[in-house]
């Protein structure tokens, strides 16, 4: 398993599993690759403190959480996969493919880089909810983070159901940023009851529509900053308000769940000059509205695309979803070992020389992208060594006996969410 690790962070270009053996310094072959994913043993409980010990201590709290798709639409022999939604890819029309999901949570970096520190990894079963698992990785990571000087914020993207978040979170001592439609409505507390009405009481107050500037009222927070890459900056924040939701109860009906919605504006936006900046709302919750940073939040929001980044550093250089895997149990081992490769490369960076190509310009040491520290990593490895034992040698083995014939594999289609409906009772005359 360590030498598949050294084998991802090595210049070379992953095609399967098998390219791994010819990175330099491969000290086994094929064979023994395949072996390792098919059968190979990770304690991923203990990995999953090992990587949060490596989270740099002078990086803020914030962290990042979404899902991507290994797309395996053809692999007919592939157990437990499942119809997701996939942005490049199409399947009879729709943005739909099949394969297996995966939630990732990874630690933002402060600077103006592309570095992520990936923490965790889990694997989406058919008709799980990303909310609760997104959840239950939160809780799981904060007891293996030891003391924070501020309380750690989790940003997500839109998909996210911010109320499931908040009441899942509850207690657990974080903040979220959830970024919300534009179209939806939120609503304020309701207002004493007029004298002399009888009557239930009002569960909702005014009504505030992001799309309808006449509904809002004056914000309880502002913020205007200049930023160097997004010009002027306008941020806005409304407390106490909730959304309409019907999946959670209490003794009174449907419970209120309270947040802020915070609306964030710019003037500009990087790279290309003839693209309108467009407004985002944001839905903050947190243990009290007086932890309420906005500076922090919106910088985070926006730092939050950097795990976009690394899913496609993952998927494009260290090869995550290319290996043609059959089973969900080897890919959830090979996904460790690319959140292992990502984390050594990292470490690498301030020990890794630039070696460039001719047409690049040249970075100082410390500063290097992921691809350049990969680029690099070759170099550094004779020197670090690897803690994997020698190889022992081996002869080869006798092979299928002549004549046999393998059975063919057992199909597995994808499988389907399917929603079980409660048969409603009659009424017996």
């Amino acid at each position: 398993m360590f030498d598949l690790i050294d084998g991802i962070c090595a210049p070379v270009t992953i095609a399967g599993v098998a390219c791994l053996s010819l990175a330099p310094g491969a000290r086994r072959g094929h064979g023994a690759a395949y072996a390792a994913v098919a059968a190979g043993r990770i304690d991923e409980e203990l990995l999953r403190d090992v990587l949060a010990g490596y989270r740099p201590q002078w990086w803020r709290p914030d962290f990042a959480v979404d899902a991507s798709v290994w797309a395996r639409c053809d692999a007919e022999c592939s157990p437990e996969r499942g119809f997701y939604y996939h942005p490049s890819r199409h399947s009879a029309g729709q943005p739909i493919v099949a394969g297996w999901c995966y939630s990732w949570l990874v630690a933002l970096s402060a600077g103006a880089d592309s570095w992520t520190a990936p923490l965790d990894a889990r694997r989406l079963t058919v008709g799980d909810n990303p909310n609760m698992v997104a959840a239950r990785q939160i809780r799981a990571v904060l007891p293996r983070l030891g003391s924070l000087q501020e309380q750690a914020l989790f940003a997500f993207d839109a998909g996210y159901d911010p109320v499931q978040l908040s009441v899942e979170l509850a207690g657990a001592g974080t903040q979220i940023v959830v970024r919300v439609r534009d179209d939806r409505a939120y609503y304020t507390r309701p207002g004493a009851p007029a004298g002399g009405r009888g009557g239930r009481p009002r569960r909702h107050g005014a009504k505030f529509a992001c799309a309808d500037p006449d509904t809002w009222p004056v914000p309880d927070a502002r913020l205007t900053a200049d930023d160097e890459v997004y010009g002027a900056v306008q941020v806005s924040a409304w407390h106490r308000l909730h959304p309409k939701q019907r999946t959670y109860r209490d003794a009174d009906g449907l419970r209120i769940v309270e947040g802020t919605l915070i609306r964030l504006h710019v003037s500009r936006l990087p790279g290309r000059r003839d693209r309108q900046p467009k407004t985002v709302w944001l839905w903050w919750h947190g243990p009290a509205e007086s932890d309420l940073d906005l500076d922090r939040v919106w910088h985070a929001y926006l730092r939050r695309f950097d795990i976009e980044h690394t899913f496609r550093f993952a998927k494009q250089t260290l090869g995550w979803t290319t290996p043609k895997l059959r089973t969900p149990q080897q890919a959830d081992r090979w996904t460790w070992l690319i959140l292992t490769a990502l984390t050594q490369l990292r470490l690498a960076r301030t020990a890794v020389a630039d070696h460039r190509l001719p047409w690049q310009k040249p970075q100082p040491t410390g500063t290097l992208t992921p691809g350049r520290v990969r680029r690099g990593f070759g170099h550094l490895l004779p020197h670090i060594g690897s803690p994997a034992n020698a190889p022992k040698p081996t002869q080869p083995g006798p092979g299928r006996p002549k004549g046999s014939r393998s059975t063919p594999a057992q199909r597995h289609p994808a499988i389907k969410k399917t929603h079980v409906k409660t048969p409603k009772r009659r009424n017996r005359r």
